[in-house]
């Protein structure tokens, strides 16, 4: 679905009214340095699971994974972050997920990722050509070049 009025009006009317597919891949957060290098993307849709960093406002520095994700509202809930109520119960704050850094991923879901393995994992499924391989195909060579200099011979003998 695309935006095709230039009115801001219906162009906010769009954005509150979107479906929650289309909110889920705006609901994004940025991702720590490690993390963008391996995916090569600079963002990615949060999930439930996703360990975060809080960014800015009073809880900056604190870290936990994501408890609840209310993509209608845009707000997050992280484990860690809590406050504490009039009456003295502890509860989690909402946050926005443009305040939020992705310190690591949920990796249980390989859809997620639609296919790409991490630069990581890559490295250490690719297995070293043994050397038994090597020799064998040099082995072959060897094999070969006498047979054609003997079949060389053979025909410089019948031609005198």
């Amino acid at each position: 679905m695309k935006i095709e009025s230039s009115k801001p009006k219906k162009q906010r009317k769009f954005h509150y009214d979107k479906p929650l597919h289309m909110k889920q891949q705006g609901l994004a957060s940025h991702l720590d340095k490690k993390l963008a290098k391996q995916l090569e993307k600079r963002s990615i849709p949060i999930r439930k699971g996703d360990t975060m960093k809080v960014m800015r406002g009073g809880m900056k520095g604190k870290t936990g994974k994501i408890t609840a994700v209310n993509y209608g509202k845009g707000i997050v809930f992280i484990e860690n972050v809590m406050r504490k109520k009039a009456n003295g119960e502890e509860v989690q704050v909402p946050l926005k997920t443009s305040n939020l850094l992705v310190v690591d991923l949920d990796k249980s879901d390989a859809k997620r990722f639609k296919g790409k393995v991490l630069k990581e994992e890559k490295k250490k499924e690719e297995k070293p050509v043994k050397k038994e391989e090597k020799t064998t195909s040099e082995k072959e060579k060897i094999k070969e070049e006498p047979v054609k200099k003997e079949t060389e011979d053979k025909k410089e003998k019948k031609v005198q």
